[in-house]
């Protein structure tokens, strides 16, 4: 199994950085301008939705399979433009962990299962982004988190 797993540490609660994982204006900050759209529920979809040249476009898709609020978050993605067919099983899978500590909360993110994804070997080379992963964006995450 081939997965990308990376985590920090936050000195925020878990309920702000949920604030800032689930709603759009706090996306936009750290997810390349990009805001989420859901109704978030389990079964609902999800879209990561923005601007490209003066044009509404979704980025990533998929739906939510597990919310638990300031806890663990699991929804699928998917790239609309890629060619890969847009059928479940080439959907990727990304979950978000959260556990307070006495020092700060920490959000592990993981993403897979590469081995089960068409091109799958491709997807996890540019996703793992020579060994950084999800580490820039969760970087991000803290910023925002941490800046009220």
């Amino acid at each position: 199994m081939k997965f990308i797993d990376n985590s920090i540490l936050i000195h925020a609660s878990a309920s702000r950085i949920w604030n800032v994982l689930t709603q759009p204006e706090e996306t936009k900050k750290y997810m390349f301008g990009c805001e989420t759209v859901s109704e978030w529920k389990v079964g609902s979809s999800l879209l990561w939705r923005g601007v490209h040249e003066g044009q509404e476009m979704v980025f990533v898709k998929g739906s939510v399979l597990t919310i638990e609020p300031s806890k663990k978050l699991v929804y699928t993605t998917f790239d609309p433009f890629s060619s890969i067919e847009d059928i479940p099983k080439n959907y990727l899978v990304v979950t978000y962990k959260l556990d307070e500590l006495p020092e700060g909360t920490l959000l592990r993110v993981t993403q897979g299962d590469y081995d089960e994804v068409a091109d799958g070997a491709r997807r996890y080379a540019e996703s793992w982004n020579n060994g950084t992963g999800w580490s820039p964006i969760l970087e991000e995450i803290k910023k925002v988190a941490e800046a009220k």
